[in-house]
């Protein structure tokens, strides 16, 4: 709901994290009182912003299944199978949530500070790498629930470490900030990759690796299942920061800035300091999420290991509008489509990063979508 007592300027510029209107704009924009057919169109508009990317998506990628001589009937439904209806898969399709949802809360920062954080896998992967370093050497000398809190402690910190270089460079320089996240996100990857090589190989295998934590000795599980605690750190992070953004003073700071940086100059809020903190804020929740990854379910890195979640996350934040509770929504489908992906792959003969396809048809389809919605609106004025 629009807030009349935030500035003029906030609400003009201020990036959507849903409907772009509300039912008593809608009506007034349309010339018609509020009313019940205003809420109507409003809920009509949001549903078809936000599943006919999704729909268009699997309808492209089904056509495209059919070229390639593979049947997308069958296709998904070995997807809803393994992702969805199988015990085992869905308790896997959770535990990769709680990953892709911790990068998706601090996306949602970053973008709603209007700061394009892009440097996510390089994060990810150094956190994760300290991480499978760190946890093994603390075991024998300190109690599991210590070892797991430094464990997830020192993957937010080595994340929002790493973010430090863009972040100042940006808020003191005004330097492109997509240009440097992606630089230090190339430049952590090959870093971790090293570290596993020669620092922390371990020496009892051949294999180029970090020691391996001891499955008794990672996050616990969920009531008698599979599913990894780092679900509930996941949900938790992304609820907290959605609550944040939209209902504190420091997160109406945060999208005054991203909304209008010389407004908010004007208005003396300290941007620099601000758009540091927003930095650190998201690049220490992908850092937990490469801590998550490490503890509750690799229990190692691998030479080369680099799974690029938070690539993957972006179009997923975009579709919800940078809105927490419709990022889990879609947090969920992407896992469901990436666990069900594998064995549908494996059975249909489609290659593993077919998903991927998905996920770039749909960023294609949400353009798209924006592109008309903006079209249609402007014709309504």
């Amino acid at each position: 709901m629009t807030d009349i007592r935030r500035p003029d300027h906030e609400r003009r510029h201020e990036p959507p994290s849903g409907p772009t209107t509300t039912p008593a704009s809608e009506d007034q924009a349309a010339g018609n009182p509020p009313g019940r057919r205003g809420t109507g169109r409003a809920w009509t508009r949001l549903a078809l912003m936000t599943l006919g990317p999704v729909m268009g998506a699997l309808l492209l990628s089904g056509l495209l299944l059919l070229a390639l001589g593979v049947d997308p009937i069958a296709y998904y439904g070995f997807v809803l199978e393994r992702g969805l209806i199988n015990a085992y898969g869905l308790q896997a399709t959770f535990t990769r949530m709680g990953t892709l949802l911790l990068i998706a809360a601090g996306l949602i920062v970053a973008f709603r500070a209007g700061l394009w954080n892009l440097g996510g896998d390089g994060q990810f992967l150094l956190s994760a790498v300290a991480v499978a370093a760190l946890a093994p050497l603390l075991t024998p000398h300190l109690p599991i629930a210590l070892v797991l809190l430094a464990g997830l402690l020192a993957g937010a910190a080595v994340g929002a470490a790493w973010s430090m270089l863009p972040a100042l460079l940006k808020a003191y320089q005004g330097i492109n900030e997509v240009i440097t996240t992606l630089m230090t996100s190339f430049l952590g990857i090959s870093l971790a990759n090293v570290l596993v090589k020669l620092a922390f190989h371990d020496p009892a295998t051949t294999v180029p690796q970090t020691r391996t934590l001891a499955v008794a000795d990672r996050l616990p599980r969920l009531f008698g299942t599979t599913v990894s605690s780092g679900l509930l750190l996941g949900l938790g992070a992304i609820i907290v920061v959605h609550l944040v953004m939209t209902r504190t003073a420091f997160g109406l700071k945060l999208r005054v800035v991203g909304a209008n940086p010389r407004a908010a100059i004007h208005a003396g809020l300290p941007v620099p300091m601000l758009t540091v903190a927003a930095f650190a804020i998201s690049a220490a929740l992908t850092g937990l999420a490469g801590a998550v990854e490490i503890l509750g379910v690799q229990g190692n890195v691998r030479a080369d290991w680099n799974p690029a979640y938070s690539l993957t996350v972006i179009p997923l934040v975009f579709l919800a509008r940078f809105n927490g509770f419709a990022a889990i929504g879609f947090v969920f489908l992407f896992s469901v489509l990436s666990i069900g992906g594998e064995s549908a792959a494996r059975r249909t003969g489609v290659p593993n990063f077919f998903t991927l396809v998905v996920v770039a048809i749909l960023l294609v389809m949400l353009g798209i979508a924006e592109y008309l919605d903006k079209r249609h609106r402007t014709a309504r004025r």
